[in-house]
């Protein structure tokens, strides 16, 4: 199971990038010597105990003197840190494990066949940790990596950029957390007496799609709208879908849903695409904001949200759900109020701001919608 993404590289990953712009040379670090295609997992952990890693930069962001609380959830503001597990566990940025975890509660509510019972709660919990720590674990850290050229323009006091993990520890991190979502995914199949693994092929599609958005020669993420569509699928569809396989069955109308649902994804992608247009620029990447502009991407971007939301709240009334339905767009307001608020006034400087204000009310939706269609069935 996700730029972006199970599961994406980025969501409503909100916080996951750090906006400040280093223009001085005298100030950057530069960026880490390239690893050739024979690196392996294999040298990456026998040269792990001897490598000695670069030093960090001396300073830390200048935005509020750098925040450890920051550092630990993996969003810009973050202090400089030398500890090497508190490292680690900056690139899985925790900060966007909550989408994914939210997901699984949606599958599990919508699959009908949750029991508030400690076996369904056990099994559950597996699941976000595979969804959360492990395979977003995984997307943002591969996704860290490949765009180490990016965030030496953008933002050089990232982990590695900085120097602060070494290549070896990056890449021997990336495996473990790649192997062990997807055994979890495994240990799933086999605990809900699967004859077909679906939560496997599952947490296995969705690795794949967060290699493809970030790594060459295919990097989704070049195109604003297959790489931001996959990271609004990683981060709704699939692991709602992990959810519900695990406690009933996926249904095409769910999985469509959930996909039209992703459109929703899209636009909360391309919000976090704004601070980082001078990179993409630099590097050829052709984000919304970089294709079309700031002003026209912005509106691109709400429309994304508000349409898809409207569209769902058309669906659920289409199937006797009218209430489930107005909850729905009463959740719609708030977000249109914070969009005008704050994104639309400025999309770099207010993304957090809008981001913390808006989002709440937009998983709240996937929650009822969930609901709705667990009644329905």
């Amino acid at each position: 199971m996700a730029s972006s993404t199970l599961y994406g590289a980025s969501s409503i990953a909100a916080a996951s990038r750090n906006p400040f712009r280093f223009r001085s040379p005298a100030v950057r670090s530069p960026p880490p010597r390239r690893l050739t295609r024979r690196t392996s997992m294999i040298t990456a952990i026998e040269n792990d105990a001897s490598e000695v890693r670069p030093a960090a930069p001396e300073k830390a962001p200048a935005s509020n003197g750098g925040s450890s609380f920051n550092q630990l959830l993996g969003i810009k503001g973050a202090a400089r840190e030398t500890d090497i597990w508190k490292v680690r566990l900056q690139l899985t940025k925790p900060i966007t494990w909550p989408p994914l975890v939210w997901g699984v509660v949606c599958g599990a509510a919508a699959s009908g066949n949750f029991h508030w019972n400690v076996e369904d709660v056990a099994k559950s919990i597996v699941c976000m940790i595979m969804s959360g720590p492990f395979l977003a674990g995984y997307t943002q850290t591969i996704n860290d990596w490949y765009d180490r050229d990016i965030d030496a323009i953008n933002e050089p006091y990232r982990p590695i950029p900085s120097g602060a993990i070494s290549e070896n520890e990056v890449l021997t991190q990336i495996w473990l957390l790649l192997l062990g979502g997807l055994g979890l995914g495994a240990l799933l199949d086999v605990w809900a007496g699967h004859k077909f693994p679906t939560v496997f092929y599952l947490a296995l599609g969705g690795s794949f799609v967060s290699y493809i958005y970030s790594a060459p020669p295919l990097k989704l993420k070049q195109n604003g709208w297959i790489g931001n569509f996959a990271l609004g699928a990683s981060y709704i569809s699939l692991p709602w879908l992990a959810g519900q396989a695990l406690f009933g069955t996926l249904t095409p109308d769910i999985i469509i849903l959930t996909l039209l649902y992703s459109i929703a994804g899209l636009g909360v992608g391309i919000v976090n695409d704004f601070k980082s247009i001078e990179g993409d620029k630099a590097l050829g990447l052709q984000s919304i904001p970089v294709a079309f502009g700031m002003d026209t991407a912005k509106w691109i971007c709400v429309g994304a949200i508000d349409i898809t939301q409207i569209s769902v709240a058309s669906y659920l009334l289409g199937i006797g759900k009218p209430f489930h339905a107005l909850a729905l767009l009463g959740l719609l307001i708030p977000q249109v109020f914070f969009q005008i608020q704050y994104f639309l006034k400025d999309p770099v400087k207010y993304d957090v701001r809008y981001q913390a204000s808006a989002q709440p009310f937009l998983v709240l939706g996937l929650l009822v919608t969930a609901l709705a269609t667990n009644h329905c069935s």
